[in-house]
């Protein structure tokens, strides 16, 4: 008997159910290409933009580790090899070489580029994977439920602003000094 007990224990050791449940800020690369992403958010200490992930093709990346500390999260990527971009009208600062950047105003006169992101709305989540997809697919974004990645999870419906390529929920923030449509 303490023989199965040690065999289950070692399985759930292995496959991390012995912890708490991961609360991390995921993009996964779901095309083809290799794609380089940007995150942009609001803590306690104001805005702050961070890049560049590198995401192979058909891979995901944990970018924010831990529970996520704002409602929304901002994103803004590249495709490096077909070219195009996900992208939108929160306007925030990046540079071409890897950043972390405080404060999303004066980004020209500060030396950096002034870079349009698209709203991800989590819903106050602990955990969201954001998926980026070819220009005729459309994944949905969706919270991670348990801290597991492969639970299912029931599909949001399309949003009428979603990027191209990329799906997210409009919420009623915008940062300061972006523009809206």
């Amino acid at each position: 008997m303490s023989g199965v007990f040690a065999f289950v224990l070692g399985v759930l050791l292995l496959l991390g159910l012995d912890g708490p449940a991961a609360a991390d800020f995921r993009l996964c690369n779901n095309t083809a290409s290799r794609v380089g992403a940007a995150v942009g958010y609001k803590d306690a200490d104001g805005w702050t933009t961070e890049g560049w992930w590198n995401l192979p093709s058909r891979t995901c990346e944990t970018v924010l580790k831990g529970n996520l500390v704002a409602r929304f999260y901002y994103v803004y990527a590249i495709d490096y090899d077909h070219g195009g971009e996900w992208m939108g009208q929160a306007f925030m600062c990046t540079r071409d070489k890897e950043f972390t950047i405080r404060g999303i105003s004066d980004c020209l006169a500060r030396g950096y580029d002034r870079t349009g992101f698209f709203e991800v709305d989590t819903g106050e989540q602990r955990a969201w994977t954001v998926q980026l997809t070819e220009s005729s697919e459309q994944a949905p974004q969706r919270p991670l439920q348990s801290g597991n990645p492969l639970a299912p999870v029931p599909a949001t419906p399309p949003a009428a602003s979603a990027p191209v390529g990329a799906r997210t929920t409009p919420g009623p923030s915008t940062p300061p000094g972006s523009q809206s449509r």
